[in-house]
């Protein structure tokens, strides 16, 4: 789906002077939902424009500086000009990346499941070793992660699904949805072979109370189970864990992460509104079979991307073409070449 836009500064200003009149009117505040809702988009605006307007007279202060030295022949001005063009070339493409994240819930927080595929024992260290550079780059990032749940198994992690907290944490993350390959010797051959494994990734946006449609109680089956894994001394002793799933959709969640069962199910009855939002999303859009990457078979041919540490070291995103020698460096969250390579990939369109 491509979304984003060319910047526009006149139908923002004009956008920004229509809300603040709004804002202005009589009886304004008295609606605190409605008043919250246009100072929001009032705030939203601002911050899109005003980074624009400062690179724009940073430009035009260097070009005057440029043209006082070409006049005056003075080159000790040089190093100041190169100085300030690098300066200003690496804050329009920051800007030119905002620009892509424009999409109706790309400033959102996220949901991240990763499921492990075909590979057993292979496939759930895989899992691990992702959860760990989505973090990492989390962290890098200053976005918070919550564990939502979490089944572990021999060798790592069966599934997971986190919450990203944070700016912007669905717009980037978004392009990560697909299967994800691994090649490498594997640490479980004793015949050190190479191995190839597969993890799902599915991310979708928290959207909360967004959410225009209901889902009835008859539409879904809640089961309670004992949780497990790591949390306490109340593992295993009752039923807080909580799973449900959509009968219409097939749509799973689950959600284990404390201790009350009630906070569980309103955990998870997030988490389901957010996955079904973006099922029925697909599905008026003619792209469901496109975007529901998930649904697809974990396994070859349909990944994203693959890691390969075994002949030699790359990482390679198979729809921008974008790839990268230093796998650790990947590993260790640094993915933002990938992400900003897939949102200027997608608003071009393939």
């Amino acid at each position: 789906m491509k979304h984003g836009g060319v910047f526009d500064p006149d139908t923002i200003k004009k956008s920004i002077h229509d809300l603040e009149e709004e804002s202005c009117k009589e009886g304004f505040w008295n609606n605190r939902d409605n008043s919250e809702n246009v100072m929001a988009k009032l705030n939203r605006l601002k911050k899109r424009l005003n980074p624009w307007e400062k690179l724009i007279s940073r430009f035009e202060d260097t070009y005057e500086l440029f043209q006082i030295a070409s006049e005056e022949g003075d080159e000790s001005l040089t190093l100041d000009i190169e100085t300030s063009i690098k300066s200003i070339a690496k804050n329009y493409a920051e800007l030119e990346v905002m620009e892509l994240l424009s999409g109706k819930y790309d400033s959102n927080n996220a949901f991240l499941t990763i499921h492990s595929g075909a590979g057993g024992t292979e496939a759930c260290d895989w899992v691990n070793m992702l959860l760990r550079m989505y973090t990492r780059w989390a962290e890098n990032k200053n976005h918070k992660v919550q564990i939502i749940d979490l089944m572990e198994a021999e060798g790592g992690v069966k599934s997971v699904t986190v919450q990203l907290t944070g700016e912007f944490s669905y717009g980037y993350l978004q392009g990560e949805t697909g299967v994800h390959r691994l090649v490498r010797i594997s640490p479980f051959d004793s015949g050190a072979r190479r191995h190839t494994t597969f993890a799902s990734v599915y991310c979708s946006p928290v959207i909360d109370d967004e959410i225009e449609f209901e889902i009835k109680p008859d539409d879904i089956r809640v089961d309670t189970y004992r949780a497990s894994g790591a949390g306490g001394q109340h593992v295993n002793k009752t039923d807080s864990a909580v799973r449900l799933t959509h009968l219409a959709t097939g749509i799973v969640v689950q959600c284990q992460n404390e201790r009350s069962q009630h906070k569980n199910k309103a955990t998870a009855m997030k988490v389901l509104k957010s996955r079904l939002f973006e099922y029925y999303s697909d599905e008026q859009e003619k792209e469901h079979e496109k975007h529901a990457k998930e649904k697809k078979d974990i396994s070859w041919g349909n990944q994203i991307r693959s890691y390969v540490f075994h002949p030699y070291n790359m990482v390679k995103d198979h729809r921008t073409k974008y790839e990268v020698g230093n796998i650790q460096s990947v590993m260790d969250g640094k993915i933002d070449g990938f992400i900003e390579s897939y949102l200027k990939w997608n608003w071009i369109g393939e």
